[in-house]
């Protein structure tokens, strides 16, 4: 009994050495491994802890804007009410009233209006509203630019523009709501466009 006793013993004080010799070895070599491997495949792994978490991932959420996005938004669409107010016309009258907003989304309708050389006229009364668009005067004109609420609140129908505007959102584009004189003229519609490489990145 002494024997297989003091063998007994023996065989567990080397396991007790040894297993976290092995551990404290093969541990770190493998976290370099991986993150030497990610690295070379463009991904980068901030240490140990979030490798190890990664192995429980079941979603994963990117934030849109200049992540998987250019970052850079850009007119897609516009539409009109009535061929009185045709795009350009609609185009000119928003980028106008927007040159002096410096909302991401402002700044590709004055892009875009400038790349089809446009001229834009000075505005009047500008006036940004926090969270819902601007207005002021063009030419003589009131102009309100912004979302649905926006137009609401100045007492303008923008039931006409409904079904043009959820077929923008449904397509991944901001429509941006026009109103002229007190009357709903027509939308913008603005996307932020994915980058050619973000599928790839993705999966």
């Amino acid at each position: 009994a002494a024997p297989l006793a003091r063998g007994l013993a023996a065989a567990v004080a080397v396991l007790i050495i040894a297993c976290p010799c092995a551990m404290g070895l093969a541990v770190p070599t493998a976290l370099m491994v991986a993150t030497g491997r990610g690295a070379r495949q463009g991904v980068l792994i901030k240490g140990g802890v979030a490798l190890q978490r990664a192995g429980g991932v079941t979603a994963v959420v990117l934030d849109k804007t200049g992540t998987i996005t250019e970052g850079r938004p850009a007119v897609t669409a516009i539409a009109t009410l009535s061929a009185s107010t045709g795009e350009d016309e609609l185009l000119r009258l928003a980028a106008a009233l927007e040159k002096s907003s410096e909302h991401p989304l402002a700044e590709a309708i004055v892009a875009h209006a400038t790349a089809r050389g446009l001229s834009l006229p000075p505005a009047e009364g500008f006036d940004s509203v926090t969270g819902r668009g601007a207005r002021g005067r063009v030419g003589g004109r009131e102009v309100l630019v912004g979302n649905e609420a926006m137009l609401r609140e100045h007492a303008v129908d923008a039931a006409p523009l409904r079904a043009e505007a959820e077929r923008f959102a449904a397509a991944g584009w901001t429509p941006v709501h026009v109103a002229v004189d007190g009357q709903p003229a027509g939308l913008v519609a603005v996307a932020d466009p994915v980058r050619a490489t973000s599928p790839a990145a993705v999966a």
